[in-house]
Formats: structure tokens, sequence, C-alpha cells
């Protein structure tokens, strides 16, 4: 085993923000994220990505099923920003002021 050397180093909050995600999401240490960052840059690899996250693909998935299903003609949806206003306007409706 290579013997390690402690670093202590500063980094923006967003910076740990960030760290902290995605170490959890890939399931390392953040102090082995940072050292496969560096080896990434010496090394000029390619960075790794976050694994899929099957439960936000299954949200996505629902979300459009549902989105078809109000669609029982079977004709495509048309996009209009005036309907689009209309909506979010009932999902988010003005609080009176007072």
């Amino acid at each position: 085993m290579t013997e390690m050397v402690r670093k202590q180093i500063y980094i923006e909050e967003r910076h740990e923000r960030l760290l902290k995600r995605i170490s959890k999401a890939r399931g390392v240490s953040e102090a082995e994220l940072i050292r496969q960052a560096i080896e990434r840059e010496t090394i000029g690899g390619k960075p790794l990505l976050l694994a899929p996250d099957q439960a936000a693909w299954d949200e996505i998935l629902r979300f459009v099923k549902n989105r078809k299903s109000l669609r029982p003609s079977g004709r495509p949806y048309r996009w209009n920003r005036l309907d689009a206003y209309e909506e979010r306007k009932k999902r988010f409706p003005r609080r009176s002021k007072g």
C-alpha cells in the first residue's frame, strides 16, 4: 500500500457542497474523490460521471406517461405559450397583498 501524506486545503463553500454530493453519489470518500481528480488532471483522463439516479429516471418516466394520458386522442401535444401561462397561474395562484 502506498504511504499517504496528509494535506489540508481550503475550498469554497460551493466546492464543499459539490464534493459532498458527488462523493455520496459515487459511494467514495471525499479524499478519494480529490485523489481521483488529481490523477485525472495529471494523466489527462476523462472525468468520471455520476452514476444514473434510477429513482429520478423513474419519476421522469411517470411524468411522461401521465402527460401522455392527458391526450386520449393519441395526437401529439401542441405546446402553446398562453396555455402554459394559464396552467402556471392555476398551480401557483397569486397571494393578495395586505
